[in-house]
């Protein structure tokens, strides 16, 4: 028994060292540019064998937390680097001259100051809490009615499910270009006809607005219409025999059992709406790509009036090339964001309590 000890020991120690090393010098010779065209290969190699020794560790105390940790690794190895190490490096880039290639210097807080100067930044800030607060209420509204509408003994309940999910599988760009084309082209036509007005909506910043408005919710409201749906079936069959026997009519039933009793999935509803509210990047870009004329505002004629933050930003970094901006315009996104977030979610789980 001590020699299988032993030698598992050895083998073990044998296969991290060995990975360790197939792993820092593939990583090496990859940063470096140098090498052969296996680097790919040996950081596989070297990341098995290392998992391999780790798992074959001889230890019965530790020997579980090693393998949750060898089975969560992959997935917190990529949280990090696509989420941790980004949002690390964006606040260090905003407070420096980052160009998006080389850093020149340390500016300090100058970054924060700018965008707070600048008109349409403000403006950008203000039309998404606009959006959010419209679309918090509509999509879940239409969604909600929507997931009665799909609960009830009427026939082709799959049908309909599926047609009111079907336009968020639709990718942002496309739902777009496709809606630009209806607001353009198809119901420029029947207002010519009926309200002699040949102009697009879209050519207008309020109109607009409103635009977007109605394709995000046509796009998310089918999504969050499946939760409601869950919800809604999750509603224990005997209490509504009990208030259908009590006498308790449609909109008594609705308001004094369903609507407490899905507390907890109009709060998930609820924060699933406002951060994919606050983040409208795809269909903002397609639809308008943000212009709008705004006549006065901060004593300016802005020209970005359907531009919401999170094109602001993009615009900011990407187009106008000015990088360190940016991240500076994304890091106060980011606390904004988390702010909002968290108070929704407190004051909705408070809700669910008095419920």
């Amino acid at each position: 028994m001590g020699e299988f000890t032993a030698g598992r020991k050895a083998v073990s120690f044998g296969s991290l060292i060995i990975g360790l090393i197939l792993m820092i010098y593939g990583l090496g010779t990859a940063i470096a540019k140098t090498g052969n065209n296996l680097r790919g290969a040996e950081i596989l190699i070297g990341a098995v064998l290392f998992f391999a020794g780790l798992y074959l560790f001889p230890t019965l105390k530790y020997h579980r937390t090693i393998v949750n940790i060898i089975f969560l690794f992959p997935l917190l190895f990529a949280f990090a680097v696509t989420v941790i190490i980004p949002l690390v490096l964006g606040i260090g880039y905003s407070f420096t001259d980052w160009d998006g290639i080389r850093i020149k210097g340390f500016v300090g807080f100058d970054n924060y100051i700018r965008m707070f100067k600048q008109p349409g930044f403000i403006w950008s800030i203000l039309i998404t809490f606009l959006f959010v607060f419209f679309n918090i209420i509509l999509v879940n509204l239409v969604a909600f009615l929507l997931a009665l509408l799909c609960t009830s003994r009427i026939k082709g309940l799959g049908f309909f499910r599926a047609a009111y999910f079907l336009p968020n599988l639709i990718g942002g760009i496309v739902l777009g270009y496709i809606w630009q084309f209806i607001f353009s082209s198809v119901i420029t036509k029947f207002t010519s006809a009926f309200w002699d007005m040949r102009y697009s909506m879209l050519s207008d910043t309020k109109t607009a607005f409103v635009g977007i408005v109605i394709v995000y919710i046509w796009q998310y409201a089918g999504y969050i219409m499946l939760i409601y749906i869950t919800g809604l079936n999750t509603i224990p069959e005997d209490v509504l025999e009990a208030s259908s026997i009590d006498g308790a009519g449609a909109a008594q039933t609705l308001f004094n059992i369903k609507i407490p009793m899905l507390a907890p999935t109009i709060t998930i509803c609820t924060f699933l709406t406002l951060t994919s509210a606050f983040k409208q990047f795809d269909v903002n870009l397609a639809l308008t790509n943000g212009t709008g004329s705004v006549a006065d505002f901060m004593g300016n004629y802005l020209t970005n009036g359907t531009e919401m933050l999170a094109l602001n930003i993009y615009s900011t970094a990407v187009i106008n090339n000015e990088y360190a901006l940016g991240e500076a315009k994304a890091v106060l996104f980011f606390i904004i964001l988390a702010i909002v977030s968290i108070v929704q979610v407190r004051i909705s789980n408070k809700r669910e309590v008095e419920m």
